[in-house]
């Protein structure tokens, strides 16, 4: 069997439970998806999950309960996917870019600090590769400028001060000091999609951290309603006998997850402990037979532990070009590799916004030679010294 880059490791419990759930009657929004946000929340040690169609639609609707919109200005990083900055778009908010850390995948605290204005409403960091931000120095540079903040609604009021969302989207089950991630910031955003360590086919979750100036219940009432057309009953709930009645009490959006996703998540999360230890064994082996000759994120110390979602390298000394032709030259041989990430002011839609990939040039140090390796749990130990015993011929 060839080796693939990504691939969803399912197992016959998966498939009984949604075929358990499809037996039911009952497909979409259910019990099985509020169990799962319960089970969520007691593994990440958070009050509350709220569970989504994807980490996209979660950010979005973070920033629209947040009241975020035209005027306003959100801080993110260069160096991410899309979905982490568009959702600023989506609300009508100016996308603010700011450079990464020199040697680094993690934006520059400084740079955020510097990037704040009267106009900041939020702060989006990313756990590139599962591995957790350093929220303190993000907190601090919040700290630092809390004199710009301008609230415009209630809940920026209570705030009082620039909001904090992590994209968790690589950073499911991954520790920092102890600490799971789910609580380092206001709000994180998880992804379960079919490329990350738990799936469910397509989705995403939001946890609710311990805050003084939101109400973890109402802020997930809040949610739900926002991500179900602004609608206060579910299909489940509107089910009852006698019980239709509902009300639309603001024009929301469709981006509730399903019982048969669900029912997917369920057993991966009791399967987690597991998928994560067989992704930390293949990242010892990649570190062990490779550690001299590349850069990689330390993914396995005693204080931090990723998620080991991706297997980041950099080539040291290679050009962009020389990069590619690498990655070339190892498809050539049956080994799929990626980048992470293409900076996004290097396409064509943020290149019209009039960002310039000249203005973020640790972003594009670490992106010019960066190769991302196979890392899933369907590989054999035979499939890692396959891709290691290519790679080392490609780089040399």
């Amino acid at each position: 069997m060839s080796i693939k880059f990504s691939r969803a490791d399912i197992t016959e419990e998966e498939i009984k439970e949604v075929v358990d759930t499809l037996h039911s009657g009952y497909i979409t929004t259910g019990t099985k998806t509020k169990d799962f946000e319960k089970q969520l929340a007691t593994f990440c040690n958070v009050k509350k999950v709220a569970c989504l169609n994807s980490a996209t639609a979660g950010l979005e609707l973070i920033l629209r309960v947040l009241g975020i919109g035209a005027g306003d200005e959100v801080i993110t990083t260069a160096y991410t996917y899309t979905a982490t900055a568009s959702v600023i778009s989506h609300v009508g908010a100016r996308i603010i870019l700011v450079d990464t850390l020199k040697g680094s995948y993690e934006i520059d605290s400084m740079g955020i600090e510097n990037a704040i204005t009267s106009r900041t409403k939020v702060i989006i960091a990313v756990d590139i590769a599962g591995k957790i931000c350093d929220y303190n120095k993000i907190y601090q540079a919040v700290e630092a400028k809390v004199d710009l903040f301008v609230p415009s609604n209630d809940i920026q009021e209570r705030m009082g001060r620039i909001a904090v969302i992590a994209d968790g989207a690589h950073s499911f089950g991954a520790q920092k000091n102890g600490i799971l991630s789910g609580s380092f910031a206001d709000f994180t955003v998880f992804s379960f999609h079919a490329g990350k360590n738990l799936t469910v086919a397509e989705g995403g979750a939001i946890a609710l951290n311990e805050c003084d100036f939101y109400d973890t219940e109402e802020m997930y009432k809040q949610f739900m309603i926002f991500g179900l057309h602004g609608q206060t009953k579910d299909s489940y709930s509107k089910e009852k006998l006698g019980a239709w009645e509902y009300d639309i009490v603001t024009l929301g959006y469709k981006c509730n997850m399903t019982d048969i996703s669900a029912s997917i998540g369920k057993i991966q999360l009791a399967r987690y402990p597991k998928i994560l230890e067989r992704r930390k064994e293949i990242i010892s082996i990649y570190n062990d037979e490779l550690g001299d000759l590349i850069e990689v994120i330390d993914l396995c110390n005693n204080k931090e532990l990723s998620s080991g979602t991706l297997y980041m390298t950099r080539i040291p000394n290679k050009t962009e070009l020389e990069r590619n032709n690498i990655i070339l030259a190892l498809a050539e041989e049956g080994i799929p590799t990626n980048v992470h990430f293409k900076p996004l002011p290097m396409f064509t839609a943020y290149k019209r916004l009039g960002f310039d990939i000249k203005d973020f040039p640790n972003a594009y140090n670490q992106y010019a030679n960066e190769i991302t390796l196979p890392l899933h749990t369907l590989l054999t130990n035979e499939d890692v010294y396959k891709i290691i015993k290519a790679f080392k011929i490609c780089i040399s």
